[in-house]
């Protein structure tokens, strides 16, 4: 949540900068959104390519979150799901991504949040029930039917931004000099 907030104030400094550095970004996020679509459904796995990028950083990082294990204490927990915002994932940056577009640190930080939660189940099958939750997680069958979901999203904030730049060229055209 942590580095949602950070991405977005990144993005909200940016977006006062450039005027339509934000309409940049939100359709960057879409993009990713729809890569880390085709990653989950295993058709495309050029997200590893980003991941790597994001190593540089993890060894940085990683270090100090293997000091905090194992954990015993709630505050020693949040420390280290804050540095794990930062592990070299696809996913990860796709939110992250995602956090940049939307320029608000407190609904980024609620969308990495959500994220957080949705990947809850997951993570824990690593250790608790794990053989029957990962067996369904891993299954074409859900990843395939997650990814289309993901999609379906990221189509749709890419056809709200193309009806709002229809919308703003409109509006120019309207109040241009030579009209």
């Amino acid at each position: 949540m942590i580095a949602g907030a950070l991405v977005a104030l990144l993005g909200s400094v940016l977006n006062h900068a450039l005027d339509s550095f934000a309409l940049v970004l939100r359709i960057l996020a879409a993009v990713m959104l729809i890569l880390m679509a085709l990653y989950i459904a295993n058709w495309w796995k050029g997200l590893l390519r980003i991941e790597a990028l994001g190593r540089v950083l993890w060894r940085r990082i990683e270090p100090i979150g293997r000091r905090l294990m194992p954990v015993v204490k709630v505050p020693q927990a949040f420390a280290l799901g804050s540095l794990w915002g930062w592990m070299p994932c696809g996913l990860i940056y796709s939110m992250l991504a995602w956090s940049l577009a939307v320029a608000e640190p407190l609904r980024a930080a609620a969308m990495m949040g959500a994220f957080g939660l949705g990947t809850l189940p997951a993570v824990l099958a690593t250790g608790v029930a794990a053989r029957r939750v990962s067996i369904w997680i891993r299954s074409p069958a859900t990843r395939t039917l997650a990814a289309l979901l993901i999609i379906t999203f990221a189509v749709w904030q890419l056809w709200h931004l193309q009806s709002m730049i229809g919308m703003e060229d409109t509006h120019s055209a309207m109040t241009s000099p030579h009209h």
